[in-house]
């Protein structure tokens, strides 16, 4: 299950700061950080080899996408589009009220496997729900601190509101000290109270209760991934984007500052 976090108009100094821990599959090939576009915007993130796209996606004007998908039984429809596209498509655009306006427009639910996703920059974030049969539901979110998991964000759940338990006082942290906060919690494996049976999926298999803490670890599905982005007050200044190639707890956060002035997009 993953997991995003968006401190949105919380903070005098970043307007945004977004955590996100990729849960999937552990053979599932990916690149954990790249230039996913080279300009117009520039976009960076990582890559999912298998199916293409990303699961989080920064621009170089402070818009940040990403995504948690919605489980089905049997697993995804291979005949639709890849959810990974819209990351994309979300920060291909430099402000984050016209990424939604543009999903409203543009995305139809029959075309992909249901998803969440969470858009935000300086000035707004948005809420996007692609699991019903038409357009997207969009919900612009008031300034706060937002979990979204593998469910609706209108819909709390044990792990979402353990989460935000976890983040309690961070909006007041320091910045420093509030990359840090954000970072622990992503590496946390504590469970919700009363979450320490396995979940009972709608086909009948069981699934570890693990998934339910924010950092998760199972035989073959876990945390691989884990990222902090934060979004400068300064229009001038291009955001930061910490990520690790594995699961936080154990990887230490690398800096992809550098790939904001490479020259080509890594192949």
């Amino acid at each position: 299950m993953c997991l995003l976090i968006a401190l949105s108009r919380t903070h005098p100094d970043f307007p945004l700061v977004v955590g996100a821990n990729r849960d999937e599959q552990l053979d599932r090939p990916a690149v954990p950080m790249a230039v996913l576009r080279d300009a117009g915007p520039r976009i960076l993130g990582g890559r999912d080899e298998l199916a293409g796209g990303t699961w989080l996606a920064v621009n170089d004007a402070g818009v940040v996408a990403g995504l948690t998908n919605r489980p089905t039984p049997g697993g995804r429809d291979l005949t639709k589009k890849s959810r990974g596209e819209l990351p994309l498509f979300l920060a291909s655009h430099t402000s984050a009220a016209e990424a939604a306006d543009a999903a409203a427009r543009e995305w139809h639910a029959s075309d992909y496997n249901p998803a969440w996703f969470l858009v935000g920059d300086r000035d707004a974030l948005f809420a996007v729900d692609l699991t019903g049969d038409g357009a997207p539901v969009i919900t612009a979110l008031p300034p706060g601190v937002h979990v979204l998991e593998n469910r609706s964000i209108t819909d709390p759940t044990p792990k979402t509101s353990h989460v935000q338990q976890l983040l309690a006082g961070i909006a007041d942290a320091p910045g420093d000290e509030l990359v840090s906060r954000l970072g622990a919690v992503l590496s946390n494996h504590q469970l919700p109270a009363g979450c320490e049976d396995p979940i009972v999926a709608e086909d009948g298999t069981e699934i570890p209760p693990q998934v339910r803490a924010p950092c998760v670890h199972t035989e073959k599905f876990g945390t691989r991934w884990s990222g902090i982005v934060t979004v400068p007050d300064d229009r001038q200044e291009l955001p930061r984007v910490r990520f690790t190639d594995g699961p936080p707890c154990t990887v230490d956060y690398a800096d992809a500052t550098v790939l904001w002035r490479t020259e080509s997009v890594s192949g």
